[in-house]
């Protein structure tokens, strides 16, 4: 719907990180400005800087930012107190680049130990897995609280081009879960389960080991 709301003056846009939050638009906008955004209502909007004066807040909608003006989305917000790992999760790779170029860190991890490369991995989202892969110093075979890594979660869930990556990027499949699992047994993709069972044969050459190695249970 249309409203006749009374749009204050923008001022000269700075940058500054802030904490992100995400509003859902009341009403549609249109930019009057080239630095304004303009979004339809309903959307949702990720507010990164609403430190510029309390009337307009910086935001993006899908791939877009620009300021938009803060009496045309709702009062209350949701903070997001781990913006890459939502940008990931949701599979928003326009987020997650902007988040990397703040300076948040693409190690963190949640209540469950989980880094965004898990969610990104878990859901599917490759382009988000390929912009994580290229960040210095990520770990590929952290594990979360239940023991998985991001290939336990992309196995799984026969995501076979992101187990490739992972691969490719030197995750583990030897790695177990904490119910003795690793990756390949928790797919039923037969053809995920040949990838991985042929790193493992690399991998066992590379080591010396065997496969019977793998097999014992014992710690």
């Amino acid at each position: 719907m249309s409203a006749s709301v009374t749009t204050p003056i923008p001022p000269k846009p700075i940058r500054k990180p802030g904490k992100v939050k995400v509003v859902r638009a009341l009403y549609n906008y249109t930019a009057q400005r080239p630095d304004e955004l303009s979004f339809q209502e309903g959307e949702l909007l990720y507010v990164y800087d609403n430190n510029i004066e309390p009337n307009w807040w910086r935001a993006k909608c899908n791939s877009k930012e620009g300021l938009v003006p803060a009496n045309y989305v709702e009062e209350q917000t949701e903070e997001i107190q781990l913006p890459l790992h939502d940008a990931a999760r949701r599979g928003n790779v326009a987020l997650l680049k902007e988040y990397i170029k703040q300076g948040i860190s693409g190690t963190g991890l949640d209540m469950m130990g989980n880094t965004p490369l898990y969610w990104a991995a878990r859901a599917g989202h490759l382009d988000c897995v390929k912009e994580l892969l290229t960040l210095p110093n990520l770990v590929v075979n952290v594990q979360n609280k239940v023991g998985e890594t991001p290939l336990h979660a992309a196995a799984s869930r026969g995501h076979i081009e992101i187990v490739n990556l992972l691969l490719e990027s030197n995750a583990n499949p030897m790695i177990k879960n904490n119910d003795g699992l690793m990756a390949e047994q928790l797919s039923s993709d037969l053809s995920i389960k040949n990838i991985i069972q042929l790193k493992q044969r690399d991998s066992n050459k590379i080591c010396g080991y065997t496969d019977d190695d793998y097999n014992d249970d014992s710690d």
